[in-house]
């Protein structure tokens, strides 16, 4: 009777033990059902980020280290994705994408912003700064910051124009010595109207190929030469198609962090004051990366083969003047001198390759 009892008793621990079991099975599944339904209602803001640019570009860094920063500073509720080479899209289609709406960004010079504001095109224009410090001192100024602020209107989020991507230069397989070595070559530059009117002040015939193809381009002679900042062509590998870079710096190539307005404007205030904090602080460190890079990616390209030719910049300074006349930009730089208290037409103080 004993032995039946501890049986019967047996029987119910061990049920106990397996409804417990199935009780604790349900109660994880309706905390995980819960946390699952919390993570879906919390508001995730995804941004594609994409650039002409190789991976190995300090300005790529600098998207990655921002990528970082502004997922800690929002608790992973932004999240920023960062495309190199091309691999989000051609950069007009994108910034077209961004200004209906997307949630797209892109690394552009301010040349293709002119489409929306025009006079925002100087900011690219050749030799309008007489240094690179100038140049990062002009976007705190009350004529860019109400560039942006018209930009905003039409649609777009300029979040900084602070990432330095370096002073371009040409590259080519014809010597270029002088302004009139320049004369009739089919020359690859940016796609904006200021980048094609500055080569024609030059007197090269500018063509808009698409970045992906330079090389190509250098390689079967579709085109006699490219416009370019020296990470730029590295990343490239252009030293391999092309002999000869003329040391002309022509362009201080800072370019803008641009996003969607109307994305801008779905984010919680914080996460806006991160972006912006970010994106400068970002875009200045890719500055002194790029700086610091520069040298050794031209170092390399000398080692490589490629020759560097110094020139006379002078004569390229005053061809430029007829692009200011042609852009109806005279008062416009003479507003920018005044604002920076830098002299007209110096000849821009940065970084030197020699």
């Amino acid at each position: 009777m004993i032995a039946l009892n501890n049986l019967k008793n047996l029987k119910k621990s061990k049920y106990a033990v397996a409804l417990l079991f199935v009780l604790l099975v349900i109660l994880g599944m309706v905390w995980f059902k819960s946390e699952e339904a919390a993570k879906k209602a919390k508001n995730i803001y995804y941004l594609k980020i994409g650039t002409v640019l190789a991976d190995n570009d300090p300005i790529v860094a600098g998207l990655e280290l921002m990528a970082k920063k502004v997922e800690s500073d929002t608790d992973g509720n932004v999240i920023i994705e960062v495309y190199a080479s091309s691999e989000l899209g051609d950069p007009v289609d994108l910034l077209k994408k961004a200004k209906d709406g997307a949630n797209v960004g892109i690394i552009l010079d301010t040349g293709a912003l002119a489409e929306y504001v025009p006079d925002m095109g100087i900011y690219s224009a050749p030799y309008v700064f007489s240094s690179l410090a100038n140049a990062r001192k002009f976007i705190e100024t009350p004529i860019f910051k109400k560039w942006d602020d018209e930009l905003a209107a039409l649609g777009l989020r300029d979040l900084s124009c602070n990432w330095y991507q370096g002073t371009r230069n040409f590259i080519s397989n014809k010597k270029i010595e002088r302004l009139s070595d320049l004369e009739g070559l089919s020359v690859r530059t940016m796609e904006s109207a200021v980048a094609r009117y500055g080569m024609r002040a030059f007197g090269a015939a500018p063509t808009s190929l698409p970045w992906v193809y330079v090389y190509s381009g250098l390689k079967n002679k579709t085109i006699d030469a490219v416009e370019v900042q020296a990470a730029a062509a590295y990343g490239a590998s252009l030293y391999k198609v092309a002999k000869y870079c003329a040391v002309t710096e022509h362009f201080l190539l800072y370019t803008s962090l641009v996003v969607s307005e109307s994305w801008f404007q779905s984010l919680p205030d914080e996460y806006k004051a991160s972006l912006l904090a970010r994106s400068k602080e970002s875009g200045d460190f890719a500055t002194k990366l790029t700086l610091t890079r520069e040298a050794d990616f031209n170092n390399d390209m000398r080692n490589k083969g490629m020759v560097f030719i110094k020139v006379d910049k002078k004569p390229f300074i005053k061809a430029s003047h007829a692009l200011y006349k042609h852009m109806n930009w005279h008062d416009l730089k003479a507003q920018i001198d005044s604002a920076l208290g830098q002299n007209p037409w110096d000849s821009p103080t940065i970084e030197r390759l020699f």
